[in-house]
């Protein structure tokens, strides 16, 4: 079985070892290891993906908590691979709700086979959404928008989410929460084609330069990278010339997003595509 390790924390030496040397001993094959050093902010992040006999999953259990406690790791470990159990997402959004409400509109008919554990929001517009669907709901913003991330991965640590989806989500999560949930955990929805089209404004920025072909991004998020080889679907539509830029936003955030958030999803949940070494890999 499959397991992801990720751990995050101060930076010091000898940090990686207690991780490998716990998983060698167990008998695991490691299919992947990634580590970063926040020099200037002195954050020690990895990544171990590793394939181990799952009959040993209660003693990488108990020795990960014992690095963790020694170390002053913060150290997960994530199995794609839950047997029967649907995978549970926790769908992140702020002002719009077509994608948020595209996503648990297909969780609901079975299109998305998982489970919607939590809408989570820097805002309140979304609330009267989750209590449409029966989904908790959590504003993890203050009075001005600003995001508790820390919060953010408790509420998702303590419901055990498997995939935070980005669903037009207005906050840049910071890169110690991307490494928490790294290995093809977070899916974002960016509201243009990339690489392109990347910033917080594509579709002015298509217009401007006379585009008449407008689409959207499913991504994995990869902490210390921007998309590029993380693209897991794209949906584009095609408009006439003289065509407004008003009209243009309207059909790509209340048609084209929330279709290419829904397939990207889909994919992911249903085990089609995963993340290795920071590449989207086909599975089937």
């Amino acid at each position: 079985m499959q397991y992801v390790i990720t751990a995050v924390g101060p930076d010091n030496r000898g940090l990686a070892d207690p991780i490998v040397h716990c998983v060698t001993q167990l008998g695991a094959n490691i299919a992947e290891i990634q580590m970063f050093d926040h020099d200037d902010e002195s954050v020690f992040s990895m990544l171990t993906r590793i394939e181990l006999e799952p009959t040993k999953a209660g003693e990488l259990e108990q020795a990960i908590v014992e690095i963790g406690g020694r170390t002053g790791l913060s150290i997960r470990t994530w199995t794609p691979q839950r047997g029967k159990e649907l995978p549970k997402l926790a769908i992140c959004a702020t002002f719009r709700q077509e994608t948020p409400r595209a996503v648990l509109e297909a969780i609901r008919t079975g299109y998305i086979r998982a489970t919607a554990a939590a809408l989570i929001s820097n805002r309140q517009a979304c609330r009267g959404l989750a209590e449409e669907f029966g989904v908790p709901w959590f504003c993890i913003g203050d009075a001005t928008g600003n995001a508790d991330d820390e919060r953010l991965i408790a509420i998702c640590d303590e419901l055990g989410v498997d995939y935070l989806v980005l669903a037009r989500y207005m906050r840049i999560l910071p890169p110690s929460s991307c490494w928490k949930y790294a290995g093809g955990r977070i899916i974002n929805l960016h509201h243009g084609l990339l690489p392109a089209f990347p910033g917080i404004r594509p579709y002015h920025d298509a217009f401007a330069v006379r585009m008449l072909t407008y689409g959207a991004t499913c991504h994995f998020i990869v902490p210390e990278l921007d998309a590029g080889n993380q693209i897991i679907h794209q949906s584009t539509f095609t408009v006439p010339p003289g065509t407004s830029r008003e009209e243009i936003i309207r059909r790509g955030q209340e048609h084209n997003e929330p279709q290419c958030l829904v397939e990207g999803v889909r994919r992911v949940v249903s085990g089609e595509v995963v993340m290795h070494f920071n590449r989207v890999v086909a599975v089937r």
